[in-house]
């Protein structure tokens, strides 16, 4: 018997190949033992016309006879109303096939329709001949039905999710392995530990992407705007300098994960590039973070008010790992990425995505 009390097939096998059970219903004191198991069981009698010998509490309920008017009657005295629910055969005829699992059956027990799971097992002599039929009824608890059904495709949606999880995981890894080598290639004979906490940020900023993917109840998208903000909010904290304040306005948007991770690795790559570099000799300044969606897609946008970059800057530059980053958006969303810059006037950065290339990337 499962957690919830109905009857499964092992208990079934298990009463039919019980040693000696031919004999043993001969017994009364095993006669009494199943009429108190939870499950109805009638046992017919192979020997000439097939008639039936006994029948529990349980079965009598379930069939809604008494066995004193079943016993030395064939299946056909079982005249309530119990079909089977695929092919609509009655009890009486589908107990005498060959199948041992007979399926589940619809019957009125009192006042209410019920669902009862019916098997059939013949039981054999000691020279494999067939001496008795034993039919087993388990009454289906609807509640425990649907609980069981919800449960089961809880799992299978669980099982599926985990699935996709472990193959888009997979692939995104071997991205944080090229960021890690890219950074080891980059790093000279001595240690830079601005590098490393670069690479903390971006291992970060992915440790964001993955919480953000499992707390969703769809979890098959991220809203862009939240994973933004909070990629925002941790750069901000890493790398907080006095008289430096963020501008944040993001609108909600979810996008596949394929469009969230690059875009949120370039969000961080610029805000620490920003901190680190846009307000040398300043003593104040502001980073703004937009990420504005429209009918036709999204526009992330990072900018700052420092003071710009160098004539001649190239960003990305070929070969560092920003260059990595905004190749992976362009490929996997068809982002357009543009810069703009002047001394003394900051640094923007756009992205843009389509919608639908964002949803189905």
């Amino acid at each position: 018997m499962d957690s919830t009390g109905n009857t499964t097939p092992d208990d079934v096998e298990k009463l039919a190949e019980m040693p000696h059970l031919a004999e043993a219903l001969e017994a009364e004191q095993f006669r009494q033992f199943l009429d108190h198991i939870p499950f109805g069981v009638c046992v017919s009698s192979l020997d000439g016309d097939e008639l039936i010998i006994f029948a529990n509490p349980v079965f009598e309920r379930l069939v809604g006879l008494e066995a004193a008017k079943l016993q030395g009657q064939g299946w056909h005295a079982i005249t309530s109303e119990i079909a089977h629910q695929s092919d609509g055969r009655p009890l009486s005829v589908a107990v005498i096939g060959d199948e041992e699992y007979l399926g589940r059956f619809t019957a009125r027990v009192g006042e209410q329709a019920a669902s009862i799971d019916a098997w059939s097992n013949r039981i054999l002599d000691d020279a494999d001949k067939p001496v008795y039929r034993l039919v087993a009824l388990s009454e289906v608890i609807e509640s425990d039905r649907d609980e069981r059904a919800a449960l089961a495709q809880e799992l299978l949606d669980k099982d599926t999710l985990l699935k996709e999880l472990q193959h888009r995981v997979k692939n995104n890894l071997q991205m944080v392995t090229a960021l890690i080598r890219l950074e080891a290639r980059n790093t000279q004979k001595q240690v830079v530990p601005e590098q490393f906490e670069r690479l903390a940020g971006r291992v970060d900023a992915l440790a964001l992407l993955y919480r953000s993917l499992s707390e969703d109840e769809k979890g098959e998208t991220v809203d862009l705007g939240v994973y933004i903000s909070q990629i925002a909010s941790a750069v901000m904290a890493a790398h907080a300098t006095e008289g430096i304040r963020l501008n944040l306005k993001v609108d909600a948007w979810p996008v596949s994960i394929n469009a969230a991770m690059p875009a949120g690795l370039v969000v961080n790559e610029l805000m620490t590039n920003a901190l680190k570099h846009a307000f040398i000799g300043r003593e104040s300044g502001e980073i703004a973070v937009e990420s504005i969606v429209d009918e036709t897609g999204c526009t992330v946008t990072v900018a700052d008010n420092g003071i710009g970059l160098q004539p001649g800057t190239v960003w990305p530059k070929p070969g560092k790992l920003s260059a990595l980053i905004v190749k992976s958006l362009e490929q996997n969303v068809k982002a357009k990425v543009v810069m703009e810059t002047a001394s003394q006037e900051g640094v923007r950065v756009r992205l843009f995505f389509a919608r639908d290339l964002a949803m189905n990337a």
